[in-house]
């Protein structure tokens, strides 16, 4: 448990997955919370859940509705009188091969998982530099440390993001403020049922390795204690998906030979053909 009193945490993406563990455990350690995202019923809820509502805000909007962005820190500032975390985690995923996705497929996701955290990152980043105090938090994906199949759209947003976030850390760093690069392998979340397929629309079913993923509290309460520690990058993933980045790292022939492999042993006939 890490003592969030007297902090205040705006999470988008905050109506399912990582984003409401994330607010539910920082609500629980003391904390306020923002929420943000487009369901508002479902941010209610979240809400309700948290047992502290009145610790909560609600501060529903689209990521790719930039314009509106330096009216939304705004808000979340004046709820507090600061806000201390940011943690971008609203994003969507992709489940098709690049020859068959439409192009407006890739303008999607690269806005909804690059340009909008960043977006809301620069509309914030005033307020933290001000204060000299702050941490933010980016949720990547083992994905956005090497290259898998289906996701080229996905990927590509999230190696962006990470290349972003290290940058931005260099030079903020002197001034009081955090950053934290999350790179989560399969967590239980919605994440495949709501990717797009090549065609944008929705995929509406999910993988098993999502199905069988890490619980969504757990990873929550491991990037909080991250967080606490100082840490600039974690990964939060099992088995290969752990071995991923290490892989990328220190012997990317091997990584590359092995995800070809799987390709060529049908991985993408294998994952349309699930429920």
């Amino acid at each position: 448990m890490v003592d969030q009193s007297g902090k205040t945490v705006w999470v988008t993406g905050a109506s399912s997955g990582i984003g409401e563990a994330l607010v539910k455990a920082f609500v629980a350690d003391g904390g306020a919370a923002i929420l943000s995202g487009r369901q508002i019923p479902e941010l209610e809820r979240v809400v309700r859940e948290t047992g502290a509502p009145e610790r909560c805000l609600i501060l529903p909007f689209d990521t790719q509705d930039f314009d509106v962005l330096a009216e939304m820190a705004a808000t979340a500032v004046a709820f507090r009188g600061s806000v201390d975390v940011l943690v971008n985690n609203a994003g969507i995923s992709q489940r098709s091969l690049a020859i068959d996705t439409d192009f407006s497929v890739y303008n999607r996701i690269v806005a909804i998982d690059l340009l909008a955290p960043i977006a809301l990152t620069q509309a914030l980043l005033p307020h933290l530099v001000e204060r000299r105090s702050g941490q933010l938090v980016m949720i990547s994906s083992v994905a956005g440390k090497a290259g898998v199949p289906l996701r080229t759209a996905y990927c590509a947003a999230k190696h962006g993001l990470i290349g972003y976030s290290d940058a931005l850390r260099s030079e903020i760093a002197g001034q009081g403020i955090g950053v934290l690069v999350v790179a989560p392998g399969s967590v239980r979340t919605n994440v495949s049922r709501n990717a797009l397929n090549a065609d944008g629309s929705v995929r509406g079913s999910s993988d098993a390795a999502i199905d069988n993923g890490i619980d969504p509290a757990v990873v929550a309460r491991t990037i909080w204690d991250a967080v606490a520690d100082g840490k600039r990058e974690i990964v939060i993933a099992e088995g290969m998906e752990a071995s991923i980045p290490v892989l990328r790292a220190h012997d990317p022939e091997k990584l590359f030979d092995m995800v070809e492999a799987m390709v060529a042993g049908g991985y993408a006939q294998k994952l349309a053909a699930q429920p």
